[in-house]
C-alpha cells in the first residue's frame, strides 16, 4: 500500500527480523511473519525499526527487508519504514532516499539521529528540516522516539512545527507519560499528524484522550488483543483487557526480542528461529520459556472470552 496518506488507528507492530541459524536475514520467515501480523488484525506495519534490529543490519539488508515487507503486505495494510542509522546527516539522507525509492506508505525519522544528546532543539529542527527537504514532497513522513542509542523526546515547540508542516502523519510516541500524551494529542489535533502510543500501561487512557493507536513491542505476542482494545475502547470489557495487557507487557523486560521469536516459533508455529543479533538466544532460560507459555495461555483464555 504505497503513499497512502490514510493512516488507520488500531495496532501497528514494530516488526521483528527473522534470521537463519547462520545469522542471515530469513526472507521466507519474514514473509510468514508479515502475514501473521496481518492475519491477526494489525492496522499497519512498521519495518526497519529498533525491534527489527536495524542498528545491526547493513544498508542492503535494510532495503531488502523493507522491500520484502512492502511486497508481501501488498494492498492489505500500509507499511511504514525507517532505517536511517548513520551519524552524519548526509549519510542519513542517502539511507532514507534509498528507502523512499521503495515507495513505502510513510518514511519514519528516528528522533535521536538529528542531534546529539547534548545538542539543542534548534539544531534538531535544522537537521530534521534539511533531511525533510531532501525527500520527495509527496512522501508522507513520520517520527519515532527510538530509545537507542538515547531517547530524544520531541519538545513542544518542535511538535507544533512538525504538525504545521503538513508533511508528517505518524508519531510513534515513547514518552510513557499520560499527561504528556494528553497534551500532545491536543497539540496535533486537527493536523495530519497522528499519535501512536508505544506504552501499554497508558494505552487505553491515551486512546480515550485522542491518541490514534498502538505501535509497540507487545503486538508480536498479543496482536489480536491489541487490535481488539484499540477498536473497543468504550466496551465494558476494555478495562479488563487493559489490565491484562499491562501486566503481561512486563514480559518485554525479560529477554526481548529472543522471547518474542520463541513465542512466534513455538506457539504460533511460524517457520523462524530464535536467533537475534542483539542477544544470544541461548540466554532464554527454561524459566523464561515457562513465563512465555503462561503469557500464551492467558492470551488464549482472553481471546476465547472475547470471542475474537
Amino acid at each position: 500500500m504505497s503513499n497512502n496518506i490514510s493512516f488507520p488507528g488500531g495496532a501497528w507492530p514494530v516488526m521483528l527480523t527473522p534470521f537463519t541459524a547462520d545469522n542471515k536475514v530469513d526472507y521466507e520467515g519474514l514473509k510468514a511473519l508479515t502475514n501473521w501480523y496481518i492475519d491477526n488484525g494489525c492496522s499497519g506495519l512498521f519495518s526497519d525499526c529498533q525491534s527489527s534490529e536495524m542498528f545491526f543490519l547493513s544498508k542492503e539488508e535494510r532495503i531488502n527487508i523493507a522491500k520484502t515487507v512492502i511486497e508481501t503486505a501488498g494492498d492489505k495494510v500500509p507499511v511504514i519504514v525507517s532505517g536511517h542509522i548513520s551519524d552524519s546527516i548526509e549519510d542519513q539522507i542517502d539511507e532514507l532516499q534509498a528507502i523512499a525509492a521503495l515507495n513505502p506508505s510513510a518514511l519514519i525519522f528516528i528522533t535521536n539521529r538529528f542531534a546529539k544528546e547534548n545538542e539543542s532543539n534548534e539544531i534538531w529542527r535544522k537537521n530534521c528540516e534539511t533531511v525533510m527537504n531532501a525527500l520527495p514532497e509527496d512522501l508522507p513522513l513520520g517520527l519515532y522516539e527510538c530509545p537507542y542509542p538515547y531517547k530524544r523526546l520531541i519538545d513542544e515547540d518542535n511538535l507544533k512545527w512538525i504538525a504545521s508542516t503538513g508533511r508528517f502523519y505518524f508519531l510513534k510516541d515513547t514518552c510513557c507519560d499520560l499527561d504528556l500524551l494528553k497534551k500532545r494529542a491536543q497539540i496535533v489535533k486537527g493536523s495530519n499528524l497522528k499519535i501512536y502510543n508505544a506504552n501499554t500501561s497508558t494505552l487505553l487512557d491515551s486512546l480515550k484522550a485522542g491518541c490514534h493507536g498502538f505501535c509497540g513491542v507487545m503486538a508480536s505476542f498479543q496482536m489480536s488483543l491489541y487490535a481488539y482494545l484499540c477498536d473497543h475502547i468504550d466496551d465494558k470489557q476494555s478495562e479488563k483487557v487493559q489490565n491484562l495487557l499491562t501486566i503481561t507487557s512486563l514480559i518485554e523486560r525479560q529477554y526481548y526480542p529472543v522471547n518474542a521469536k520463541y513465542y512466534l516459533k513455538v506457539f504460533e508455529n511460524l517457520p523462524i528461529t530464535t536467533v537475534t543479533r542483539t542477544k544470544d538466544d541461548s540466554g532464554l532460560t527454561e524459566t523464561f520459556k515457562t513465563e512465555v507459555k503462561a503469557l500464551k495461555d492467558l492470551t488464549d483464555d482472553y481471546i476465547r472470552t472475547l470471542g475474537i
